[in-house]
């Protein structure tokens, strides 16, 4: 039987391996941990790490929360009831490289009493990845990797929750991806995929376990490449994209901020450092084009 308190305990242990996993690839920092309590219900660890070798700011963030729904929230899922349980580990990595991606995770578990006493359980979450430079073959070797996780439990995962994160992860004001994509999900249960509960939540954990070999990887290939100061300012650039998108349109930043989440928390994901650079036009033939023309949907990195 998994209950949410076997769920709680497992993301929390999740959180510790990709903490003690980030120190070691990062080599000189070490995480921050702050324990917070939730007016309403529950609370959770804030890690943050910052002033890195290779990590200028990240998160790994636990909660277990609970508590009574907002009537927006409610509207939104279409219930009556009120009471809520929800868990989850949420990551946020902002390098100081501009060779190394931006690498955002989650992985979550919601359930709530809907109507007539029924209750409403669901997994949800995802990977994808923000490169200031699009390095064709890092690309590659994320999306097989992703591919790999999804195909260990049903095949059709990985090329659903791919187009999906493709929808999801758009900038509809700026026509741009906001990185290369990767999978996201929500909502999984038996009736949406065919699989038990068991297998949903090893689903789930599988992809938590799959952010620290993926971006170790990431990390080791591109930490010693040389870069210029023109190279530095595109990638305070490309963060501003990053920052609106968590702004605009991300609903786990929403869901948090509606339901009494702690702020710092939540906005853990800004970057400490982003420009805007107005009506900035790409040099013909440079890094910069070409980063721009794969900010799009639909492209195939696996095959």
């Amino acid at each position: 039987m998994i209950t949410k308190e076997k769920i709680a305990d497992a993301y929390q242990l999740i959180q510790d391996e990709i903490c003690t996993g980030l120190e070691l690839a990062d080599g000189s920092a070490k995480f921050q941990e702050e324990l917070w309590q939730r007016d309403g219900g529950g609370g959770g660890r804030t890690r943050i790490i910052q002033g890195g070798s290779v990590i200028e700011k990240g998160g790994v963030n636990f909660s277990a929360v609970y508590g009574k729904l907002p009537e927006n929230i409610k509207k939104a899922f279409g219930v009556s009831e009120d009471d809520f349980f929800a868990t989850g580990v949420s990551i946020v990595i902002h390098p100081n490289h501009p060779w190394i991606p931006i690498i955002h995770m989650n992985i979550r578990y919601f359930e709530m009493n809907g109507e007539s006493g029924k209750e409403l359980r669901w997994f949800g979450g995802g990977i994808d990845l923000t490169p200031h430079y699009v390095i064709e073959e890092d690309a590659r070797f994320f999306h097989t990797e992703l591919k790999n996780t999804c195909d260990r439990f049903q095949a059709e995962f990985y090329a659903k929750f791919k187009k999906w994160a493709d929808d999801y992860f758009y900038i509809k004001h700026r026509e741009e991806t906001r990185g290369i994509g990767g999978i996201f999900y929500d909502r999984l249960n038996p009736a949406s995929t065919g699989l038990e509960w068991e297998s949903i939540f090893e689903f789930s954990k599988a992809v938590g376990r799959t952010f620290l070999p993926v971006y170790t990887e990431i990390i080791l290939r591109n930490r010693n490449k040389s870069f210029t100061e023109e190279q530095k300012l595109w990638q305070f650039q490309r963060r501003s994209r990053y920052v609106e998108f968590n702004l605009v349109y991300d609903a786990g930043t929403k869901f948090g901020l509606e339901t009494n989440g702690r702020i710092e928390s939540i906005l853990m994901s800004m970057p400490p450092q982003a420009n805007w650079v107005y009506d900035y036009s790409a040099p013909y033939g440079s890094e910069e084009e070409k980063t721009l023309k794969l900010l799009k949907k639909e492209i195939n990195w696996v095959s």
